[in-house]
């Protein structure tokens, strides 16, 4: 086999990833669902349970984000599913078959929100931005290197769960950055905690990535890049501003909507989406400059001891030619060779 074939089969390795495996994806997949399913069931159960009708509105508006985040997870990781149990076929087929899987999931997810109220054209634009989102998650797992999609799907997990143990926990940590009896005091206590919960969520990012690809590249032989691994540790983040512009403008109309409600509702609307994109660029440069850092530790190893014993075992056999070889010996044998008579030469 030639270089150049070793090459290409090493890439194609390398595209294949750990991911190849089909029950590694499908325990990624259920997860992935399992987290969307249990966002839209709290979504569904939050804006049914509103009587008032500008509550409802408001309600959606709190939990559209969520649900559009969890959707491009379960997107991704049901197409990533799906092209992984793929036996062959071009990266044309996988894409479309990603994408494909992805349309699907959205619209079974946008379909538990539209049948709220079939007549709410507010419903409608909610489960269009779901469907959207998991579209677009479901095409993110057709590129290249699924190991890294895999990564991102289970780092921002990983966040999510961070995020749901710090809002149990917020009401004791608030104290801690600064609260007081005074709004002001509550209000920088509360810009300071999102700022330590993007950090914290960039950091597990970061760490989950960096260990699952390592991993992958234990069971596979083929590594990846160290720009992969900043981009997977990134991931995450770059989901959660993802999410926020798919809520930004396919969603634009409900928060427009819930913006009308009030002055005071318009206010927290504004900030709320301010802090959801202030935590997505958070996470987004922490899980990168994380990942980063832990993949540049292993760059620049010192040799193994078999390497070192072996660099030795040539030193020593290269000082003992050295020592052999005096130049005055070189030498001294140059001139007997070329005063040795031509005969004698002739005869040996």
């Amino acid at each position: 086999m030639s270089e150049a074939d070793s090459e290409v089969n090493k890439g194609e390795t390398a595209w294949q990833g750990p991911e190849r495996a089909p029950s590694r994806s499908i325990v990624l997949a259920i997860a992935g669902l399992a987290w969307a399913a249990a966002m839209l069931w709290s979504a569904r159960a939050t804006i049914t349970g509103r009587a008032d009708a500008a509550m409802e509105v408001t309600s959606t508006a709190y939990a559209m984000p969520g649900a559009v985040s969890a959707a491009l997870v379960a997107g991704a990781a049901v197409a990533l599913a799906v092209v992984t149990s793929l036996a062959r076929g071009g990266r044309t087929l996988r894409f479309a078959a990603a994408t494909g899987a992805g349309l699907i999931v959205g619209l079974l997810g946008g379909l538990t929100i539209i049948t709220i109220n079939t007549d709410g054209w507010i419903y409608a634009v909610v489960g269009g931005t779901i469907a959207a989102a998991a579209t677009i998650g479901g095409a993110l797992a057709g590129f290249h290197h699924p190991r890294v999609t895999a990564a991102v799907c289970w780092a921002a997990i990983g966040v999510f769960l961070v995020g749901v143990v710090l809002s149990f926990l917020q009401h004791d940590l608030l104290p801690v950055f600064g609260a007081r009896d005074t709004s002001s005091s509550q209000a920088d206590a509360a810009s300071y905690f999102g700022f330590a919960q993007g950090a914290l969520g960039g950091l597990v990012a970061g760490l989950i990535t960096y260990r699952l690809l390592r991993r992958a590249r234990h069971r596979t032989g083929a590594d990846l890049r160290w720009p992969l691994y900043a981009l997977a540790g990134a991931g995450p983040g770059l989901l959660l501003v993802v999410g926020e512009i798919l809520t930004r403008t396919a969603g634009a109309r409900v928060l427009e909507l819930a913006g009308k409600v009030s002055e005071l509702e318009l206010t927290v609307q504004q900030m709320l989406s301010s802090s959801r994109l202030n935590n997505g660029l958070i996470v987004l440069f922490v899980g990168a400059f994380t990942a980063m850092v832990a993949v540049g530790r292993t760059l620049g190893s010192p040799a193994s001891p078999a390497d070192s014993s072996a660099d030795s075992s040539v030193e020593k056999s290269a000082g003992t030619v050295t020592e052999r070889a005096e130049p005055d010996e070189i030498e001294r044998t140059a001139r007997d060779e070329d005063a040795e008579p031509v005969g004698s030469r002739t005869d040996d």
